[in-house]
């Protein structure tokens, strides 16, 4: 059975590494790309068990919200499910991210028996330049000017007072958000924003903290691995990524491209396709345990001790991760080619990567020696990543510049906002950013990323369902 569920997550790996894109029929995806664009998914998709009448609608939204001299429109995409609306009816928005949104989280999940206690309208929002909500027709760095948290923000002002005009029996609503992950933390820069338009929201998993240099989550990664899986598998990683990097740096690169199975045009001279390569390595691991549950961790654990050595170990599991290809393409070069060639062929991962030059940052480095990852990928890949593909200005002074900008803008840890319950798990890599228990947030033990979106079930953990419950609560009091 352990072996029959091994394969299973394989099988989850794979797909998870290639979900948002169906690799025959676009452009191969170097694997740095493909691992990033893994830890920039949607939230896990809820169990629907039975069916919901959910409606995909669009709403005209301007392309440039601040400013008046812009006439141009776009048409953003929004699902909608009315099946428990009557006169008054409370409004349970949940807001879109990097991702394409889908009908599950308004037919299923703890926010859906919510808003079916309060007879509520539940709404997912897309966010601009993802899934179907794209404004411009191109993705060129001139086109991505408009994409901005604020203009997404605005749009969700937007949206709520027009859904609320065009509507008699929610002219009065009350309006509560959700969001997990990005648009978490736009639950909180919403309430910050705009108060008056919604009473309370729920906040899973939410940066708020941006920061070029995220060390902190390689740190938590490591930690998850070695809590969950123990010192031998902790040990494995480490000692197993430690060879990788002896074999390169002692002229041995022959034999480590050799077992890591690395096509013919990666150069071990070039320190671009050395960070690329164990970025993309460090993130197979960042993947597992960002979105990991049950025994999970354990399971790949068993596989990267059931080989006789660290370094092979390594080897095995990464060319299993990135799908068995015929060799792996994990230079810099090749990154740059395909988020470039994403300007004319739509896809999420370039527009996410510009706003984190332009916005955030949290490139998650080898910067901190608290890691089992190595040391082969400064953030410094990431920020010169961001000069290639979108414009030579993104150099390290500008990110820094903007990414201090927006902790200005919103406040950082301290974004002054109240009715937000934050929720993160203890083993979320992305926790550092966030409020933790001082600052008022609940963090659920054994607990990764956007972890708490089902219904209350027998099989949560005792800390899963009491913050399933205080929600609950607050949603009451709220919409009293």
């Amino acid at each position: 059975m352990a072996a029959i569920r091994l394969v299973c997550l394989a099988v989850v790996l794979v797909l998870g590494l290639g979900q948002a894109l169906d690799f025959s029929k676009v452009k191969d995806v170097p694997v740095l790309v493909k691992t990033l664009k893994n830890l920039n998914r949607g939230p896990p998709q809820q169990v629907v068990t039975k069916r919901a009448n959910v409606e995909e609608k669009w709403i005209t939204q301007k392309l440039d919200n601040f400013d008046d001299s812009n006439t141009a429109t776009y048409q953003m995409r929004y699902l909608i499910n009315d099946e428990f609306q009557t006169e008054g009816s409370p409004i349970f928005i949940y807001l879109g991210g990097e991702w394409t949104i889908e009908s599950s989280m308004v037919s299923a999940g703890h926010w859906y028996d919510l808003a079916q206690e309060h007879k509520g309208v539940l709404v997912y929002t897309e966010h601009r330049y993802y899934g179907q909500s794209v404004p411009t027709t191109t993705m060129s760095t001139e086109n991505l000017q408009y994409l901005h948290v604020k203009q997404a923000l605005a749009d969700v002002a937007n949206f709520i007072t027009t859904l609320k005009s065009e509507n008699a029996q929610l002219a009065n609503s009350k309006v509560v958000l959700a969001g997990g992950s990005y648009s978490a933390t736009m639950v909180v820069w919403f309430k910050r924003l705009y108060p008056d338009l919604v009473v309370g929201g729920w906040a899973s998993s939410a940066p708020l903290l941006a920061k070029v240099d995220f060390t902190e989550y390689k740190e938590v990664v490591g930690r998850a691995f070695l809590e969950l899986g123990g010192q031998q598998c902790y040990d494995r990683i480490q000692n197993g990524i430690a060879e990788l990097e002896s074999l390169f740096a002692n002229k041995r690169g022959a034999e480590a491209r050799a077992m890591l199975r690395l096509c013919n045009s990666f150069d071990d001279q070039n320190d671009l396709d050395l960070w690329s390569l164990f970025s993309s390595i460090s993130n197979i691991f960042a993947g597992i345990a960002q979105y990991q549950s049950g025994n999970d961790i354990n399971d790949y654990c068993d596989y990267l001790l059931s080989f006789r050595d660290d370094a092979t170990a390594i080897a095995n599991l990464v060319y299993w991760a990135f799908g068995v290809p015929t060799c792996i393409d994990a230079t810099y070069a090749s990154s740059v080619e395909y988020y470039l060639w994403s300007v004319e062929n739509f896809d999420a991962g370039r527009p996410w990567y510009y706003q984190t030059c332009n916005e955030y940052g949290w490139y998650q480095s080898s910067g901190s020696r608290n890691q089992p990852f190595g040391t082969k990928f400064p953030a410094t890949l990431y920020t010169t990543l961001c000069g290639d593909v979108f414009h030579s200005r993104y150099g390290n002074e500008f990110i820094s510049s903007n990414v201090a900008q927006t902790n200005v803008d919103f406040g950082g840890l301290e974004p002054g906002v109240e009715n937000v319950y934050m929720t993160h798990g203890a083993l979320d890599p992305w926790n550092p950013m966030g409020h933790g228990v001082a600052e008022g947030a609940t963090v659920i033990a054994n607990a990764s990323h956007c972890s708490d979106f089902g219904s209350i079930r027998s099989t949560d953990s005792a800390e899963l369902r009491a913050s399933k419950e205080k929600l609950a609560e607050l949603v009451r009091e709220w919409l009293a």
